[in-house]
Formats: structure tokens, C-alpha cells, sequence
């Protein structure tokens, strides 16, 4: 693995274009991948959105972006035609299934809190990308319920309601005139499944006038992680890299170290069986970008790709051994940032920004590339300012939490947690130290920082509703649900 990961310069635009002219000289560039000038397409039409979306996928797993462990050629060729953000935080969950809080966040454009309650009663961007004229459809994991998912899409094909499922063996049913029928289960991978229904979706739209917005949600890499032999044999365990950050166990209690997720490997953690799990998530990774690629062919073969705008982002990350943890439940890097790609029309090929970003910017992000007005109750900020470069940031810090055991902020360079049950601090130079081994908040020189820093965590937990500050909120209650699974 490249240990300078992703802490701003370390992903350079000289890198990324590098790549971009090994991929030309290779001609394993397809040839709308070439940049447009435009925000739209050259007849006006409005474009194309298809939006491809990962189950437990780490920020720091795509090659192009300095993994030099992993294979993931097609989101590398996403990297090279688009913008990468290398900063996208999620903004944590409510309780151990932490993809039902950020799928919620995602489709509302709000912030956690809200975003829990306003899936059920506010518009949802499937919805409005419909009601502006798009053509609508869903494939994969949707995991907000049946009643969501028929008020989002006009159609879906293999669509998942659940969390998670054993990847041959997983429940998938069709959204047809509105109503969920054909239940049934494959015996072949879900992320085949909704490839296969992706692709059988833009061959329909070939020559249709009207555009789509296509949501992909895959269920890999969550385990269990199982992929086609040949996606394992990529990865010999003995092999894999043992991350820096790694410890056979967590140092204190952080308020979740008995969920499910952590006890997916034996305590203390070994390497040997850390190597194990890094290998497995690796090729169900791999495994997916292969999916992806069979998408992205019948999207250039369809005649569609020129004008689609493709967004590529994950749920949440993934620790898988990083700190004694195994899970994704928790406010370090590893499982608060995700992958973030931009391609399309008028976004400028070969570019990274390191700017802060959230999952909820998404929603206006979409709706601004598109040219559909954004609902007054979206609270995300449209990232097409940082894609254009008529700005340099659209946040000034990010914040995170988790069930009301944890809280983050990071303003800059520096980042703190919060244990707010054991009174506990941790304080770090994620630019200086990127896989968070040196606490710095016992340092008599920092109280200053930490003074400052808690001001602005309190400054968010307001803005937020955060109901730690309302202990007659529920959130003990929303904590206990579905704990630990996803």
C-alpha cells in the first residue's frame, strides 16, 4: 500500500494527468473520455446522470489514487476523465448500521439528524430528478424501506430492500408502476445482478429523447466479502501489507467495540488474519470494478456517455484492522471518508481537490450539474463550484458522529474526537500524521487548538439539532436500533 495516502498533495493533478496519458498511449481510453468544455451538451439537452454507489468502501481504495496495492482499472479511467474529491467525509449514523443514516443523507441532502426524519416526509433526488423530466431507475441496495424506494423511481430491476445478504443468495425484487413485485433470489453475484440490470436499462434508453438518472447501488465490498475465484487469487494474503495504524486491539473503549462488524475477526487481531480480510475486501472490490466497467461499456456503446454525468462515491469506509478495528463504526479516517468521483460534461478531466465535502452535497451537486432547481430543503452546498474552480472550499470544517458515543470535528489540518461517555479526547495533524497514530491532545501546547476546536464542535452540534444536547431526544433509543448490523 503507498503510505502517503490521501493528505491533500500527496494526489497531485501532475499524477492523475500522468496516468491519464498512460491510459491514451494505451488506448484503454475510451474516446468521449476527452474532456467538454460545457455544462451541457452541445445541443442543450439536459444530461444523462448515472450514479454508481459502493458498500463499504474506503477512500484510500482506488489505484489511481495512490493505492498501489489494489486493481481497480475502471474507476482508475473515472479518475483520469474526471475530479476526484480526495476529502468526502460521511457525517457517521445513528446506530451500527451506518449505510441506512448515510443512504438517508444521501437522498435528502440533509445532515444526519434530519436526514433520519426527512426520508420519510421531504423530497427525495430520485423524486425531483423525475418531476424535472428525467426518466428514473434503481438497481441494488436501497435499505430505507419499500415506501421510499416507490416514491424515489418510476423503475427498478433487482432491487435490494435489506442490508446486507450472503452475495449468491441475495432477495431482490422489481419496482414496477409502483409497486415492489417479482420477489426472488439468483444464485450468482448481486453486483452481477445489478450490472446486469444497469446495462439492460441503457440499452433501453438508447435513442430516447427523454434523459435518466439511474441510481447503481452496489452491495460489495460489505461482507460477507465473496467474490469469483479469480478476484481472490489476485490477492495472496501473505502478500497483503500490513497497514501502519495497525494494533491487536483498540486502546480504550470507544462505545461500540462489540458490534457486530468487530466481531467479524477474533480479539486480539492478528496479522495473519487481518492479511486474510484485507485480501478478501480487496477482490470484492476488484471484483466490482469490474461490474462497473461492463456498465460503462454499454454506456459508450449506447451512444449515452458523452452527455452522462457519472458520480462514483461509497457509503461509508471501513477500518478491517486499522486501529484494533474491524468496522465502520467510528470517526477515524479510515471510516469517515469515502471515494468521490465527478465525469461528465464541463467537468475538467485529471483534477483532485482536497477541499472538505459531504455526502449530502451530492443531491445539489446533481441538481445544479443538471439544471434542476434544488429543494429548499436540500442543506448540502452544490460542489460544482469546487468542479469549475470558481471556489476553493464550500466548508470551512467537517463534523461526524456517531450514536451519542462519538463526535469529531476537523478544521484544517487538525482533527479532534470526542468520547463523550468515558470523557475521553483524541487530537491529530491528519496532514502530518494521515493514519492517526500520535494523539496530540495530552500536549500542554495544543489546549489552545482543542479550546477552539470544541467551540466549533459545539457550533455544528447546534447547526445539526445533535440530540446530545437534548438528552430527552431519543437518541439512546435510535442507538439501540438495528445495532450492529446493515
Amino acid at each position: 500500500m503507498d503510505r502517503t495516502m490521501w493528505t491533500g498533495g500527496a494526489v497531485s493533478r501532475r499524477g492523475v494527468l500522468k496516468g491519464l496519458g498512460a491510459l491514451l498511449a494505451a488506448g484503454t481510453l475510451p474516446r468521449w473520455a476527452i474532456g467538454r468544455a460545457s455544462a451541457a451538451a452541445a445541443d442543450g439537452k439536459k444530461p444523462n446522470v448515472l450514479f454508481l454507489f459502493s458498500d463499504d468502501q474506503r477512500f484510500d481504495t482506488v489505484a489511481a489514487l495512490g493505492n498501489k496495492a489494489i486493481r481497480t482499472p475502471n474507476l482508475d479511467k473515472l479518475v483520469a476523465r474526471g475530479t476526484a474529491f480526495t476529502h468526502h467525509y460521511i457525517q457517521g449514523g445513528v446506530h451500527g448500521a451506518i449505510c441506512v443514516s448515510s443512504r438517508a443523507i444521501l437522498m435528502t441532502g440533509q445532515s444526519l439528524w434530519h436526514a433520519m426524519k426527512g426520508v420519510n416526509e421531504d423530497p427525495l433526488l430520485g423524486e425531483v430528478m423525475g418531476k424535472a423530466g428525467y426518466a428514473t431507475f434503481t438497481t441494488g441496495k436501497w435499505h430505507n424501506g419499500a415506501a421510499t424506494c416507490q416514491r424515489a423511481f418510476q423503475s427498478g430491476t433487482a432491487v435490494f430492500l435489506g442490508g446486507m445478504a450472503n452475495h449468491l443468495k441475495t432477495p431482490v425484487q422489481d419496482l414496477v408502476d409502483g409497486k415492489m413485485v417479482n420477489k426472488r433470489t439468483e444464485p450468482r453475484y448481486s453486483s452481477e445482478q445489478f450490472a446486469d440490470a444497469t446495462v439492460a436499462f441503457l440499452k433501453s434508453r438508447k435513442g430516447q429523447d427523454k434523459p435518466f438518472f439511474a441510481y447503481v447501488s452496489f452491495t460489495h465490498p460489505h461482507d460477507p466479502r465473496m467474490a469469483p475465484k479469480e478476484y481472490h487469487d489476485l490477492y495472496p494474503p501473505e502478500k497483503i501489507e500490513i497497514p501502519p495504524n495497525f494494533l491487536p486491539e483498540h486502546p480504550f473503549d470507544n462505545g461500540e467495540l462489540k458490534v457486530r462488524d468487530e466481531k467479524l475477526a477474533g480479539f486480539p487481531r492478528t496479522q495473519d488474519e487481518v492479511r486474510r480480510h484485507i485480501s478478501d475486501y480487496y477482490a470484492c472490490i476488484t471484483y466490482m470494478d469490474a461490474q462497473i466497467g461492463r456498465i460503462l461499456q454499454t454506456l459508450e456503446e449506447s451512444g449515452l456517455a458523452e452527455n452522462t454525468l457519472i458520480v462514483f462515491n461509497g457509503d461509508n469506509g471501513l477500518a478491517v484492522g486499522r486501529h484494533g478495528l474491524m468496522g465502520k463504526q467510528n470517526l477515524y479516517e479510515h471510516s469517515a471518508r469515502t471515494p468521490l468521483i465527478v465525469v461528465g460534461p464541463g467537468v475538467p478531466a485529471g483534477k483532485t481537490c482536497d477541499a472538505l465535502v459531504y455526502q449530502h452535497d451530492l443531491f445539489p451537486t446533481v441538481c445544479a450539474m443538471a439544471g434542476v432547481a434544488i429543494p429548499s430543503t436540500v442543506e448540502g452546498k452544490s460542489l460544482k463550484p469546487l468542479i469549475d474552480g470558481s471556489a476553493a472550499s464550500v466548508h470551512d470544517s467537517a463534523f461526524g458522529a456517531y450514536r451519542d458515543v462519538q463526535r469529531m470535528v476537523r478544521v484544517g489540518d487538525y482533527k479532534l474526537i470526542e468520547y463523550p461517555k468515558i470523557k475521553r479526547t483524541q487530537l491529530f495533524n491528519v496532514a502530518s500524521d494521515p493514519w492517526e497514530m500520535k494523539d496530540l491532545s495530552g500536549e500542554a501546547s495544543q489546549a489552545d487548538r482543542i479550546k477552539d476546536l470544541r467551540a466549533k464542535l459545539l457550533e455544528w452540534q447546534k447547526k445539526l439539532d445533535d440530540p446530545m444536547l437534548n438528552p430527552d431526544s431519543g437518541e439512546k433509543k435510535q442507538g439501540k436500533k438495528k445495532k450492529g448490523t446493515k
